[in-house]
């Protein structure tokens, strides 16, 4: 398959980053993305930046398999962000090859949020990363045009925008919105977030949370029109499986969920 396909850490979220690279390596992905910065207090962040024997180690393991790291995460822009307080954070995903640095709004003021994207891509550049803005149903940029407004303000070629195909779904979101961005600027959406899920008429708060951080489904086993959106982006796009399945993971483990996270999400593309 020419399409490369990424295993996303919250897929894994117990794994360590050199357990993780294994685990990947022997199901057969070509890439990982490594969560450096936690995102709730409840869920882990492998600061790497503040480990020098776990970088050690993680390198090591990325050299040994041949995965490549397609993403560190997870950078919240909010008031008081500043992109000077993450340097070690970028330093570590430079020296790792990381290719992309996942970011999410929260900020109201959608100027300011701007301009620190576009601060931080002035970072992100020079150590061979590329900023991608996430949008979030429950956020402030809560779906793809949105982003789209928020990129284009910050005015730098280099930044992405992510989709994920659960935000797609739960959002307002418009296909052919995405079709038209995507063939005008195909460099805009470097890599997409694939999982499915069911798909029902409204949504509270909490079942957005709960499926986009605990519950979700392997490609192809849900209700989302994952074809319809793959289908708008450039050919050889790579695929994220960022697929959390909480209640599996604990009966089976985490390496039992990359496996049939991965093996749905090849039989799925197959048919795409």
């Amino acid at each position: 398959m020419s399409r490369k396909i990424s295993l996303a850490h919250l897929t894994t979220l117990d794994l360590s980053p050199p357990q993780m690279i294994r685990v990947a390596a022997e199901i057969g992905y070509d890439a990982v993305g490594l969560r450096l910065i936690a995102v709730t207090p409840t869920t882990p962040g492998y600061a790497l930046m503040h480990d020098a024997a776990l970088l050690r180690e993680t390198q090591s393991a990325l050299t040994a398999s041949g995965i490549y790291v397609n993403d560190i995460e997870f950078l919240r822009i909010t008031p008081e962000f500043d992109s000077r307080d993450f340097e070690a954070f970028l330093d570590v995903g430079a020296v790792l090859g990381a290719r992309h640095v996942i970011c999410a709004p929260y900020d109201p003021d959608l100027s300011r949020l701007s301009a620190n994207l576009a601060a931080l891509n002035d970072m992100c550049v020079p150590r061979g990363m590329r900023p991608v803005l996430e949008f979030f149903p429950w956020t402030n940029v809560p779906d793809l045009s949105a982003a789209c407004t928020i990129v284009d303000a910050a005015a730098q070629d280099a930044i992405g925008i992510l989709v994920d195909t659960l935000h797609f779904n739960r959002s307002s979101s418009s296909l052919h919105l995405l079709a038209e961005q995507a063939f005008a600027k195909p460099e805009r959406f470097p890599f997409l977030h694939l999982c499915d899920a069911l798909v029902q008429p409204h949504y509270t708060t909490e079942d957005l949370f709960h499926a986009g951080r605990a519950e979700r489904l392997p490609p192809g086993l849900g209700q989302i029109d994952l074809a319809a959106i793959i289908n708008v982006l450039p050919t050889e796009t790579p695929m994220a499986l960022e697929v959390p399945m909480t209640a599996l993971q604990i009966e089976n483990g985490s390496p039992y969920v990359a496996r049939r996270v991965f093996e749905a999400a090849v039989k799925m593309l197959s048919c795409v």
